[in-house]
Parts: C-alpha cells; structure tokens; sequence
C-alpha cells in the first residue's frame, strides 16, 4: 500500500490542496495510507527556564491540533482514514525527515500557505522540499 504525506498548516491554500487531493484519490489503484503532519515552530529563547516542558508539549500538540481539524473534517467527510502527527522543528527539513522515517512514497503538499510574507510569495517551504527531499513532492492547487 502507497503512503502518503499531507503536510498541513490549516491555511486556506492546505485545505484547497487537500480538497483537491481527495478528488485524485481515484488515480491510485487502492485508496493510500494517508499521514497528516503539523510542523510547530520551536518557541524562541530559553523558554524551558519559565514553562515545564510538559506544558511546552501540550501547548505545540494544542496548536498542531488547530491546524489539522480543517484537514481532518475534509478526509472525515470524505470517509477517508488517515493518522495525524505534530511535530517541532524547521518545516521543511521536518516534513523531509519524516516522510524518510515512514518511508512515504509521495509527499503532496499546496504550494503555499502559512508564513512569512516571503514564504508567501515564493512558497519557500514547497521550494525547499522539491530540492530537499528523495521522495517525490507532488503539489496540488
């Protein structure tokens, strides 16, 4: 069975790309296994001197959380099962990592979404993950 990767930031950009997704779903000869991934920014500074790092953990995966429900309601809707993953770290090399570690066959993404103004305009992280990434990056509007 193919995996698949659906970074996601629940940006209006993502949920079109996963709406559009679903609708190429019947490409594939059996429906694929679907990972969801959240990649949170590290909080600047020495945070961990004034918050537990539970408390730091729980604050990432809440946030991971909010920005997955858009994508999940859309596979849910669609009757399509999936699994949901937060993680923390600099988005495309996270996103990179862990589609190697769970040896994702395609990695299929909107080519912009949330970020800096730049990010914006040149979709770094779509960018990044094309020159990056020995997996095939397939990206959808």
């Amino acid at each position: 069975m193919l995996k698949i990767l659906l970074p996601v930031d629940g940006s209006d950009a993502c949920n079109k790309a996963i709406a559009h997704f679903i609708q190429l779903l019947n490409w594939y000869k059996e429906i694929p296994e679907i990972h969801l991934l959240n990649v949170q920014f590290p909080l600047p500074g020495d945070i961990s001197t004034f918050i537990s790092q539970a408390n730091i953990k729980q604050y990432h995966q809440d946030e991971g959380m909010k920005d997955l429900k858009s994508a999940c309601d859309l596979l849910d809707q669609a009757g399509i099962a999936y699994q949901y993953h937060v993680v923390v770290g600099e988005v495309a090399k996270m996103i990179v990592q862990f589609a190697t570690e769970k040896q994702c066959d395609q990695i299929v993404l909107g080519p912009r979404g949330l970020g800096t103004v730049q990010g914006m305009l040149l979709g770094s992280v779509a960018s990044k993950l094309i020159h990056l990434s020995p997996i095939p990056v397939l990206l959808v509007k």
